[in-house]
């Protein structure tokens, strides 16, 4: 589209987010944003394919003393890692007042102790980068919250008031605080809506210049290196009385005209949406014939998967997977088993049932994990989701004793995220084989803090030559992460098709119409023996061994057959 058909195509969408609010000087704004933004060169980035491999890492992950930490994340990246890695998620990199980063006091300034935006624009000449847009909410102490406060004409509408005529008997929360909470002003109480937090303030893309803002926002982000950005909670940005403000027609719309722009100014920047919901929820954000997100995240994968390698059961796993194949060949799944937030349990209503999810919740309170739950709008709550390093999550502790087994069924978990359909991302302590961390979460009390332990850089650059859980975990890591990249039947955009081969494996096809290359991916996700009856030939290419018909994998073993 030229710049006059994506103008028009924008006002439509306004014309339907805003209603009769929607004014003319609208269209005038627009205009100004697009001449603004056509005007700066964007870098040229490729398309993504089975080359891309996230880490999803905080700019403060691993540190050294008195030094900036992005500095320190890329010499450890390019000391370690190298390019096996392409792509860089960094968790809410600008300054902030709690949730380790998702309460943002200015979306345009880095924090302080991560460094400065000359050591994102370094990070990025090594790496993409991901940057995190925490669209619906902001800090209290931000200076747009303390303009509201002080009545300043121009933050007056910027966040929502609570209204008697409201109705939000409705709205779904995935906490147990109140909807709104009351801050003084100096001339009284004023009152804001505040989905997660006392500190985490909504924002209103009710009122025209925030939505404005906000779009500014996210072209500078993508001028500034990032070449895909993460749309953080996102399914709660519209609110509407009488309705759950969820995913509200708005909320869609409005991404709508982000994926207009980035197509427009800077082709192939992913726009990836958060909504840890369940799936047909989900993925409605790849929108209308993909006009909305180029990737979605995965969310039922990491539930479903843990089931699976607890019950040793692939039931489950495999009927869901039967569901998912290719998008087009512009949208795909952000897939992930470890985040720095908890293994979600609301992407697996409809999937798993209430026993089952029960048998996840007992196994978590076992292995040292913790479990967060959320209120439902009959006052009920719910099992929101588990709190637990990934690694010791999938251990079943009375049975998988001897390390090597436990680090066997640990990649098991790692080619399974490796062989779906989509674009993978390892959380850096699913990488560098972490443990629960239980110090973090005592001195917090917050139940995420157990999978968000910082690391110093020689501590861990030692434990990954000496501690043998931690070496072998993130060797063989990249090992499979480089064999995968350099087979074409892993592109995010090539078929996927589940096979079944016994409940105790997971089994599926990938095969690309383009290069004709296709590969079967069979794990075993038992602790014995599994025994494979099929006519499948080809080389495992893991291994070099030639498969010819019948097989028989170890406990966890896989094979990638071409």
């Amino acid at each position: 589209m030229n710049k006059l058909e994506i103008t028009k195509a924008i006002v439509e969408k306004l014309k339907f987010i805003y209603g009769t609010e929607y004014k003319d000087e609208f269209k005038s704004e627009i205009e100004k944003l697009i001449n603004k933004w056509e005007n700066i060169e964007f870098t040229k980035i490729r398309a993504i394919s089975e080359k891309n491999i996230y880490l999803i890492t905080y700019g403060d992950s691993i540190y050294e003393d008195g030094l900036p930490t992005l500095r320190i994340l890329k010499k450890f990246l390019n000391e370690r890692v190298g390019n096996t890695i392409t792509d860089i998620h960094i968790l809410p990199m600008f300054t902030y007042t709690s949730d380790d980063g998702f309460s943002v006091v200015d979306y345009m300034e880095i924090n302080k102790e991560l460094g400065d935006w000359e050591d994102i624009a370094n990070l990025s000449k090594d790496y993409r980068l991901m940057f995190d847009f925490v669209a619906n909410h902001i800090s209290k102490s931000s200076s747009w919250f303390k303009g509201y406060l002080n009545d300043e004409q121009k933050y007056k509408n910027y966040f929502i008031s609570e209204d008697n005529n409201f109705d939000t008997s409705n709205v779904v929360r995935p906490r147990t605080s109140p909807l709104f909470h009351k801050y003084e002003d100096s001339e009284g109480i004023k009152t804001a809506w505040t989905t997660f937090s006392e500190d985490q303030i909504d924002v209103n893309f009710g009122h025209f210049p925030v939505f404005v803002q906000m779009t500014d926002i996210l072209l500078n982000y993508a001028s500034n290196g990032a070449t895909s950005i993460r749309l953080d909670a996102i399914g709660f940005l519209w609110k509407q009385s009488g309705t759950n403000c969820m995913h509200l027609p708005q909320t869609h719309a409005v991404i709508e005209i982000w994926r207009i722009l980035f197509d427009y100014l800077k082709n192939n920047t992913q726009i990836i949406t958060e909504t840890n919901v369940p799936h047909s929820e989900n993925i409605s954000y790849f929108g209308n014939k993909s006009n909305e997100a180029n990737m979605v995240y995965q969310f039922p994968l990491p539930p479903l998967v843990l089931y699976a390698l607890t019950t040793h059961n692939t039931k489950k796993l495999t009927k869901w997977a039967k569901t998912i194949d290719k998008i087009s060949d512009t949208a795909t799944y952000f897939n992930f088993l470890s985040s720095h937030d908890g293994i979600g349990m609301r992407p697996t209503e409809g999937i798993l049932t209430d026993g089952e999810r029960q048998v996840l919740v007992d196994k978590v309170n076992k292995n040292g994990g913790r479990v967060s739950y959320k209120n439902n709008p009959d006052g009920s709550k719910s099992v929101y989701e588990l709190n637990i390093n990934y690694n010791d999550a999938i251990i079943n502790i009375d049975e998988d004793i001897n390390l090597e087994n436990q680090v066997n069924k640990i990649i098991a978990s790692t080619s399974i995220l490796l062989s779906c359909i989509g674009v993978p991302a390892i959380y850096y302590h699913s990488l560098l084989g972490s443990r629960n961390d239980y110090k973090g979460l005592e001195e917090s009390g917050i139940n995420r803090r157990i999978n968000r332990e910082k690391l110093e850089f020689t501590e861990i650059s030692n434990e990954l030559d000496n501690d043998e859980r931690r070496k072998d975990i993130f060797k063989r890591t990249l090992e499979l992460i480089e064999i995968r990249k350099a087979h074409s039947a892993f592109s995010p955009y090539a078929s996927q098709k589940v096979l079944d081969l016994g409940e105790n494996t997971f089994a599926l096809e990938r095969y690309n119409e383009d290069t004709k290359e296709k590969i079967t991916f069979i794990v075993n996700i038992d602790s014995k023996v599994a025994k494979i009856n099929s006519s499948i030939k080809g080389i495992d290419i893991v291994t070099g061994i030639e498969i010819n018909g019948n097989i028989e994998l170890k406990p966890y073993e896989f094979v990638w057959i071409k």
